[in-house]
């Protein structure tokens, strides 16, 4: 039989919510909710759609956060099934958001009905953050639901934000910090001539060459106990008109940083502004900040995610910070603690995307066990 989570999850795939597009899944989300006692606002900023929804008046408050939309499919050819029209194989669950994040907000819909049918008069409040911006350019998403409860001094305590943290099997990592990033739109400027005469033109790619080798083999830092080393890549570059006997005039790169706690980004900044000023490079350098890093290394979320994870699957979580940026970014600078537990990420953004359906179960679980933890005295 198909149980409450896969029912609500092949709902919510069967929706095709391409970024910034809901298609219905917040109000499909919000109608379980507001039947539990969840009182909601409905919070539409630019043409994004966003939700938060709480039961309770009183703290602490635990909040589910996660997005509604998800990444274009692909090439329809490519997929076994339609990617919005989900189905179970050989116990898996395919469809466009699956694993990224339509499963897990399936589980924390469920974890809820379960958790207060079984104590209705739990301690604190419960919320859910639901954007669904999170896959586009997190503009007018979670960042500003945040600015709106903060202007109203509505605070949250603990956040578990349901992105696909698991490398093969349900709770084996859990995402308890994530790096900051940083993008640079680089123009380094010369003078356009005639390959055959190089005295009369300047080349930008020559003069920018050392620049960026040097960027390319500078060690930022060590990292630390809880991150990695920052890494630089150049994720494209362009210059010249396409002919060969023209030297360009301007060369174009976009840089990306993925930076610890070792380094500000004003820091980074700082460093590669003086790298391209040592090259005596005429340049413009504009930046823009994804997300500074944030950490959650210990605490009751920790302690009650980890425990949970034990509890329903006996694994030892391990805490990691790899990954890419997620919406937690703009929870952690509020005061709460953030952790990311969610299903396998072997498949996101994938042609054929899928979950199995024994981690959804698996992953109700172990929400309802973290409400148990931390809002049952």
């Amino acid at each position: 039989m198909t149980t409450p989570t896969i029912a609500l999850a092949l709902d919510l795939i069967g929706r095709r919510s391409v970024t910034p597009e809901d298609a219905g899944c917040q109000e499909t989300m919000l109608r379980r909710l507001e039947k539990i006692g969840f009182r909601s606002e409905r919070l539409r900023f630019g043409e994004v759609d966003n939700f938060w929804a709480r039961r309770g008046a009183t703290g602490p408050v635990f909040a589910f956060a996660g997005h509604t939309d998800v990444v274009p499919t692909g090439p329809l050819a490519q997929w076994q099934i339609p990617p919005f029209a989900p189905e179970i194989r050989d116990g898996m669950l395919y469809g466009r958001g699956a694993a990224d994040m339509k499963g897990s907000l399936a589980a924390m819909v469920t974890a809820c009905e379960t958790f207060v049918a079984k104590h209705p008069q739990h301690a604190g409040s419960i919320a859910f953050l639901i954007t669904s911006d999170e896959e586009g350019p997190s503009v007018d998403g979670t960042v500003k639901v945040i600015d709106h409860l903060e202007a109203r001094g509505e605070k949250i305590t603990w956040c578990l934000v349901g992105e696909p943290t698991a490398e093969k099997a349900v709770g084996d990592m859990i995402k308890n910090g994530r790096r900051g990033s940083l993008n640079g739109r680089l123009c380094v400027y010369g003078q356009q001539g005639h390959a055959a005469y190089p005295h009369l033109a300047d080349n930008p790619i020559h003069r920018a060459a050392p620049a960026l080798a040097e960027l390319t083999a500078m060690q930022w830092d060590a990292g630390n106990r809880f991150f990695p080393p920052t890494t630089f890549q150049i994720s494209n570059i362009h210059s010249g008109t396409g002919a060969t006997n023209v030297i360009p005039g301007e060369l174009e790169a976009l840089i990306n940083f993925r930076f610890s706690t070792e380094l500000t980004a004003a820091q980074i900044q700082e460093q590669v502004e003086a790298i391209l000023d040592s090259h005596e490079l005429h340049y413009d350098l504009a930046w823009s900040l994804s997300g500074n890093p944030f950490l959650t290394p210990s605490g009751e979320l920790v302690a009650a995610a980890r425990e949970a994870v034990r509890e329903i699957t006996g694994i030892d979580a391990e805490l990691s910070t790899s990954g890419g940026t997620s919406d937690g970014r703009f929870i952690a600078p509020t005061g709460a603690q953030v952790l990311e537990l969610g299903p396998v990420n072997a498949t996101i953004h994938k042609l054929n995307e899928c979950v199995a359906v024994a981690d959804l179960e698996s992953l109700h679980a172990i929400y309802v066990r973290v409400l148990e933890l931390l809002l049952v005295r």
